[in-house]
């Protein structure tokens, strides 16, 4: 490169300090590049000199310096095009709800403020609903509730008639389940193409028991436990789902141990994932236990130092960091990390279309129906369709907009006013931490 030759930063680059340490990291997800620098070169960055970079050349072929900013432009409008025709190309979730009633009273239940429909689920509705889905090509359903293997015998009846007819049309089935009652429904879903069964523990025997009971106040840990230990013995996948709080935070230690004890993460079949406890539609009485995004992942990265038993268990994504380090090399850029309305619809037992798991039972988000007539809004739909890194003003020119992908479209809403708003990420902090865990 000659002197005279200008250069400009990259519109794309994502740089900080790595936590507890004095290197920097720099990713750049328009050119899939990712590397971590000294100080000298991150500060030479910031004031623009260029010139005393160690190895300027590499910087340039990296994609973290540019001759010309009108070449990113058409990158990013390229790895936009290709964005939107992979997810066409993808799978639809269709989740289905089949009861909003629920046999748990969890001390931090989203739901409870929903307005209870009586109508039954019944063969004629879960017929016109997969009639219905019949539009989407590559689809699998997810079974939703409130808890949808409720322990009755009309509940296990409809519950079987949707595994059957997934099964007579091919189509996979996942379940999210409190799992208190999968011992009881083995029957039934070792009939289907199950995917996996989602359940959730919120820490060891004692923390879940108090923050996860019956209606009537009884434990349900153990017989929980029993189940995952049926689904895996017969080969089911299952994802372990721990609900995250500062009331619980401290017992996961505890729980990975005792995951480790009975031999579930020495599955393939076992996976997990921490779920943060949070306020969507309504306040919750007790929101000075709630984390925000970043302050989870502080005391999550804390825990870790202290517990290696805890990454046995689950490890972090931490942003991309997690999928850095698994994968050598970073993932697709994200224009749009809302499902909704794209490879996400939600159908319920009243015969109601919604976007999403986060607006499915919430009248106002109705989008139309497909009983006992169908109908759909497609002006509200577009609306979702539409929302991505583009249509949101204060994303579209973000350094971190490929990372976040504008977040969650029901989040923003709820919080903003509005559909085509962010749902911002931590990200740059998030990736200070993971790339100092992982890296």
């Amino acid at each position: 490169m000659t002197k005279k030759e200008r250069l400009f930063l990259s519109k794309h680059n994502i740089m900080s300090k790595v936590r507890d340490s004095e290197d920097y990291y720099i990713i750049n997800l328009l050119s899939r590049n990712a590397d971590i620098i000294s100080n000298a070169d991150a500060n030479a960055l910031n004031i623009l000199d260029f010139s005393s970079l160690s190895d300027i050349d590499a910087y340039i072929e990296k994609g973290y310096l540019l001759h010309d900013l009108n070449d990113e432009d058409k990158e990013f409008k390229r790895a936009y095009i290709d964005f939107i025709h992979d997810r066409d190309q993808s799978e639809t979730q269709i989740f289905f709800v089949p009861s909003y009633a629920c046999n748990f009273s969890c001390s931090y239940c989203y739901q409870n403020g929903y307005q209870s429909i009586h109508r039954s689920l019944n063969n004629e509705i879960i017929n016109l609903f997969f009639e219905y889905i019949e539009r989407f090509d590559k689809k699998y359903i997810t079974l939703f509730g409130g808890e949808p293997l409720l322990p009755s015998k009309e509940n296990k009846t409809n519950i079987e008639y949707i595994i059957q007819k997934a099964s007579e049309k091919n189509i996979g089935i996942a379940i999210v389940t409190n799992g208190y009652s999968i011992l009881e429904y083995m029957d039934v879903i070792q009939k289907g193409i199950i995917r996996e069964i989602q359940v959730t523990l919120d820490g060891p025997e004692a923390v879940h028991n108090k923050r996860r009971s019956l209606k009537d106040g009884g434990a349900t840990f153990s017989k929980i436990v029993e189940g995952i230990d049926a689904l895996l013995k017969v080969n089911i996948p299952v994802n372990l789902r721990v609900v995250v709080d500062k009331e619980n935070i401290n017992s996961l230690p505890e729980l990975a141990e005792f995951a480790v004890r009975q031999g579930w993460t020495k599955n393939p079949l076992f996976k997990t994932q921490l779920g943060r406890n949070y306020e969507l539609h309504f306040c919750q009485q007790h929101n000075n236990k709630l984390f925000d995004r970043l302050s989870l992942y502080e005391d999550l990265y804390q825990l870790i130092k202290k517990y290696p038993v805890i990454p046995q268990f689950h490890r972090p994504s931490y942003s991309i960091s997690k999928f850095l380090f698994d994968n050598g090399e970073l993932p697709e850029p994200l224009f749009d990390s809302c499902p909704a309305c794209k490879t996400e619809w939600a159908f319920d037992y009243t015969g109601s279309i919604y976007s999403c798991t986060a607006t499915v039972g919430k009248e106002d988000e109705k989008l139309g129906t497909f009983y006992p007539k169908v109908y759909l809004n497609t002006d509200l739909v577009e609306q979702w369709e539409d929302r991505d890194v583009l249509s949101i003003p204060d994303c579209k020119h973000c350094k971190l907009n490929l990372a976040c992908g504008g977040g969650c479209g029901s989040a923003a809403k709820n919080k903003n006013g509005g559909l085509h708003t962010p749902d911002c990420r931590p990200i740059k902090e998030l990736l200070e931490i993971g790339m100092k865990l992982y890296f």
